[in-house]
């Protein structure tokens, strides 16, 4: 047995409820990232898992044993913070060995695995600098090589790239795509509140919100079939479209009624009792594409803002006859566009459609 298992884990300070009975089996070796919005709880999970802070209820087993009561040192985990926690006064090659000197390793012991670590991060010329020589990413970089010399069980990743610039959180993340690749039994935990870390690096992502799991899955199945509403706006960017409209027919196949009196198809089934509800209907930016000669559009409306991105354009449309607004991601660059009416729609497929609670029909 391995990996890790959460049962009804639950975590509360005095009489505020933080987490409310997380249940997630992790499998060694899976790559999990945990998203979601700030005070959702996903590193207060994650400190958890560390054994930084207690469990109020529930229990976590680590490769089979429970660790609820194991203090950090001893399950086998080794994290890496936001802040990279740097010893300045130390060299790279004393800062990766500062744990196993600790734990009483060799000095050959320590030596092999400070090297092969460097070897890994390209870490190798860097061995007797102090981290003030170092660039911000060399220094993320060292806080990672520490954690491998640990061999641990699971990593843990704190939103390790938030302190670097773009370019630099770019290559830091396909060094850790590239360290997850090169250790396929290690367990790697990964907390972040970027969608482009999430949906490149996880085998399955976790969307928390307000304590609780909304869904987990693998990246593109909570892009292409979110559970609710919340993963549906979170999970992408821009957000999804989502409009309020009501069932005018229910079945097998679906029509709603936007707010503007406008009808619109889609291959969904509904449950008949639903007929005359509120609803939510759901189409994201990219999906959605100028109508052709004799196309039913889903949305007609004014280009206001245009945001020309270079390799896409973001068009929003205004005078939606009360709707909320609409964005539309075009590829390549849109000109002349602002202040036209255009009708766009989207292929039958792309369409989601949601009950009055927020929770998904399911596609035909």
């Amino acid at each position: 047995m391995g990996g890790l298992l959460l049962k009804d884990i639950r975590k509360s300070y005095g009489p505020v409820k933080v987490l409310h009975g997380i249940d997630l089996d992790i499998k060694k070796g899976e790559f999990i990232v945990f998203v979601g919005p700030s005070g959702c709880g996903k590193s207060t999970l994650l400190r958890m898992i560390a054994g930084l802070e207690e469990i109020t209820s529930g229990e976590m087993q680590i490769e089979g044993q429970r660790v609820n009561e194991v203090p950090p040192s001893k399950r086998g985990i080794a994290m890496v913070f936001q802040s990279y926690a740097l010893y300045p006064h130390m060299t790279v090659f004393d800062n990766m060995a500062f744990g196993m000197r600790i734990a009483g390793e060799s000095q050959t012991e320590i030596e092999r695995r400070v090297k092969a670590a460097a070897d890994k991060l390209q870490l190798t010329p860097y061995l007797e600098r102090l981290p003030k020589a170092l660039s911000g990413g060399q220094r993320q970089r060292v806080a990672i090589g520490r954690a491998i010399c640990r061999d641990p069980k699971v990593f843990l990743f704190d939103e390790p790239l938030s302190n670097l610039d773009a370019a630099l959180r770019v290559a830091t993340r396909l060094e850790i795509a590239k360290l997850n690749e090169s250790m396929p039994d290690t367990t790697m935990i990964y907390v972040t509140h970027d969608q482009v870390e999430a949906m490149t690096l996880a085998d399955r992502i976790v969307v928390l919100s307000a304590g609780r799991v909304e869904q987990v899955g693998a990246p593109l199945e909570l892009y292409e079939r979110p559970a609710n509403l919340f993963v549906a706006k979170f999970i992408g960017s821009p957000a999804m479209n989502i409009v309020p409209v009501k069932l005018a027919e229910t079945g097998e196949k679906t029509v709603v009624t936007l707010d503007n009196g406008r009808t619109v198809p889609v291959d969904i089934a509904t449950p008949a009792a639903d007929k005359g509800k509120p609803a939510h209907f759901g189409v994201r930016p990219e999906d959605l594409r100028i109508a052709g000669p004799g196309e039913a559009a889903l949305f007609e409306g004014t280009v206001g803002i245009v945001e020309a991105l270079g390799e896409v354009t973001l068009l929003h449309l205004d005078g939606l006859a009360g709707e909320e607004p609409v964005v539309v991601k075009l590829p390549g660059i849109v000109r002349d566009v602002r202040g036209q009416t255009l009708a766009f729609t989207a292929d039958q497929a792309k369409l989601h459609l949601f009950d009055e609670s927020g929770h998904t029909y399911r596609t035909t």
